[in-house]
């Protein structure tokens, strides 16, 4: 991948500078919370907004987000994700795209409408500030723990991800989550990962000429897709998968719709409500 041609457009804010501190008793509870979570395979959103009613109530020291050019990386990639939906809510959606914001943090940040957050939930997305939010040094903790990859695509895959949470969200497939759950539990949760990670293959499709995205770059983005299945981190944090609490879908899953968006580059309305199709059963898709 090669971003020297791309610009710097995204909105992007770098907190990373800001130091807070975790309340006594609530903050070090939801910290741990958040850790267990993750290893269940918990929805990041959901045990980000459980942590958020825990932590708080410590003081924030301000300072510089170091100079590493982390900020300019996301800007950029921000900044394509912005052309590409702009291009396609009008070919597709009829209506005009609306830009969502990200945010650069370390050890924990306010999502300003999903709570306070640590960094041990990984990226996420804040459907009522419309905000991307990430700790860079989460790809090191894929990498090394999860058998993923801290390569600069499969970071953009990553970012692609949450950004397809956001157009999830314009387009109104957040709320349809909650009519499934009630018959499906946990499992309806996999409808909205696996297609965000269509997603995310869909913007890359479009933005490979301009970034001049490879085969390469592809292998380290399924490396981290596979890495990031219910049943790989299940089996890897704990011995077994229990596919009743599986809500992100499978490492085959979540490989099959990056792969599959990649190659077709269809955004269309019939190729997302696919994804919503109740006669498909989350597990089955």
């Amino acid at each position: 991948m090669d971003l020297s041609g791309a610009s710097a457009s995204g909105d992007v804010e770098d907190r990373r500078g800001n130091k807070g501190k975790l309340a006594a008793g609530g903050g070090i509870v939801a910290l741990v919370i958040a850790m267990v979570a993750g290893y269940l395979g918990i929805d990041p959103r959901v045990a980000q907004q459980v942590a958020g009613n825990l932590a708080g109530g410590g003081q924030q020291q301000k300072g510089e987000p170091p100079a590493d050019g982390y900020k300019e990386f996301s800007q950029k990639l921000i900044g394509s994700t912005n052309a590409v939906w702009s291009d396609q809510f009008p070919k597709n959606f009829n209506r005009k795209y609306e830009k969502p914001a990200m945010v650069l943090f370390s050890e924990q940040v306010d999502s300003e409408g999903c709570g306070v957050a640590p960094s041990a939930v990984g990226p996420f997305y804040c459907p009522r500030s419309r905000k991307v939010f990430l700790d860079p040094t989460f790809f090191t903790e894929l990498e090394g723990k999860l058998g993923g990859s801290k390569a600069e695509f499969s970071q953009a895959y990553v970012i692609g991800h949450e950004v397809g949470h956001h157009v999830q969200n314009l387009l109104g497939y957040n709320s349809r989550v909650d009519e499934f759950k009630r018959r499906e539990g946990e499992n309806s949760g996999i409808r909205l990962e696996l297609q965000a990670d269509y997603l995310a293959g869909v913007w890359a499709h479009h933005a490979k000429n301009q970034l001049k995205i490879d085969s390469r770059d592809i292998s380290e983005a399924i490396k981290t897709a596979k890495s990031i299945g219910d049943d790989r981190i299940q089996k890897k944090t704990r011995g077994w998968a229990s596919p009743e609490s599986f809500n992100h879908g499978t490492a085959e899953q979540r490989l099959k719709y990056f792969q599959k968006g990649y190659e077709t580059g269809d955004a269309s309305k019939g190729a997302l409500d696919r994804f919503f199709d109740p006669g498909i059963k989350p597990l089955a898709l």
